[in-house]
């Protein structure tokens, strides 16, 4: 039996081309929506075969970028100026603005949907880095944040104002929740401001939603007093729950496909080593919790959760382990031998030599342009993120099942 994304792609391929609705997706969250991974990481998807069928679909045989014919997107908060909007058909530099140019999952995401059918595509993009689902983008149906009990008494531990801390949380509360909305619906006014060829007899369709985010939430230990425990997290379930109901309904979409891309930074914590052992319970519950809300009895066949530590690159994280190891012994010998900065880094060019094949300097050199936190800025990692996200959308539109 072929794959669906085959079987979808050959009926694409086959259908005669005539006018449809335009698709819109809506792909939204924090930093790794954003997209932290430079563009010169592209090769190294191509150095794995696992991968290389991907890496065909992003590159043109002339090594040029891809540039989806059919796809277009508006993208809020991405540039070096997080107010401006970025417009354009879908291709790369689309990611985050900082040190550039970057991709996030939007490329590949576009690349599969627009495989996956032959109508038209926009993809709105509204991402901002270090924002948390407790406050950032806090839905109105979440209600309030309310301060713990254990947030109440540092508090008043450290004799500070109550009331003003309540009123500047207040302040905060939402504030990208409604400039995503915002965004959306201004680009839905004016269509052909990003999709010149709009053909407005034909319309459009709120096609899906897509979700990435969770860093803020996760590392919050003042919001999330029991994270590392078994339902420590269930706060960040309830109000994502609420999220999805409330962009639905100001979105006027009831049954608008809705995909969670559950933070998977660092991969399977099976997989995880010593030194991450004490990790594993706070991260398997948040990823538990971020997965929740597609379980609801109210959500089933329209939710679907991408565990993302599937697309984790296990090669470049036991190669910079390695390099990690290999830069102390270089530290070490600085030390003890007083050596000066260029002896230093000599030094350290030897030992990375020697104790590296040339393979992991290979991947560690093109596979890796960005901290751990923003998945290495990994074009392999976050290309397959994207990719996972589409396949999760197109099955939730075709069956109707969540995985």
């Amino acid at each position: 039996m072929k794959p669906l994304f085959t079987v979808l792609s050959l009926l694409a391929i086959a259908s005669p081309s005539i006018a449809k609705p335009l698709q819109i997706y809506i792909l939204a969250g924090q930093s790794n929506m954003q997209g932290h991974a430079h563009v010169r990481t592209i090769e190294h998807v191509g150095m794995d075969p696992a991968t290389k069928p991907m890496f065909d679909q992003m590159r043109n045989a002339d090594g040029s970028a891809k540039v989806c014919e059919r796809v277009w997107i508006s993208a809020l908060g991405c540039g070096s100026d997080e107010a401006a909007v970025q417009t354009g058909k879908l291709t790369t530099g689309f990611g985050a603005g900082q040190g550039g140019p970057k991709i996030g999952p939007e490329f590949t995401f576009g690349i599969y949907m627009e495989k996956s059918t032959d109508a038209p595509i926009l993809l709105i993009k509204t991402a901002w880095g270090g924002k948390s689902l407790n406050t950032d983008f806090r839905p109105p149906s979440a209600g309030s944040y309310v301060f713990n009990e254990a947030q109440l008494a540092g508090f008043e531990k450290q004799n500070k104002d109550l009331a003003a801390l309540k009123a500047e949380k207040e302040k905060q509360t939402g504030v990208y929740y409604r400039l995503m909305i915002e965004h959306v619906k201004k680009v839905l006014g004016d269509i052909k401001q990003t999709v010149p060829g709009y053909d407005a007899a034909q319309g459009y369709e709120l096609a899906g939603f897509a979700w990435f985010q969770g860093w803020n939430d996760m590392v919050d230990g003042s919001t999330y007093p029991s994270r590392d425990k078994p339902g420590g997290y269930d706060a960040y379930s309830t109000v994502m729950a609420h999220f999805i109901r409330d962009v639905r309904k100001d979105l006027d979409a009831p049954k608008l496909p809705f995909v969670i891309g559950v933070l998977g930074v660092g991969g399977p914590t099976s997989e995880y080593g010593p030194d991450q052992q004490r990790y594993k319970s706070t991260h398997d519950n948040f990823r538990n919790a971020m997965a929740a809300p597609a379980a609801l009895p109210e959500f089933k066949g329209n939710v679907a959760a991408v565990r993302t530590e599937k697309f984790w690159d296990q090669e470049l994280t036991a190669a910079k382990a390695k390099e990690n190891t290999v830069r102390q012994q270089a530290k070490k010998l600085a030390a003890e031998g007083r050596l000066k900065p260029a002896e230093e880094k000599a030094a350290l060019a030897k030992l990375l030599t020697e104790g590296l094949t040339e393979r992991e300097r290979m991947v560690l050199e093109k596979g890796i342009s960005n901290q751990e936190y923003h998945y290495l800025g990994s074009a392999k990692i976050l290309g397959g993120i994207g990719k996972g996200l589409a396949e999760a959308m197109v099955e939730l539109k075709t069956t109707g099942k969540t995985k």
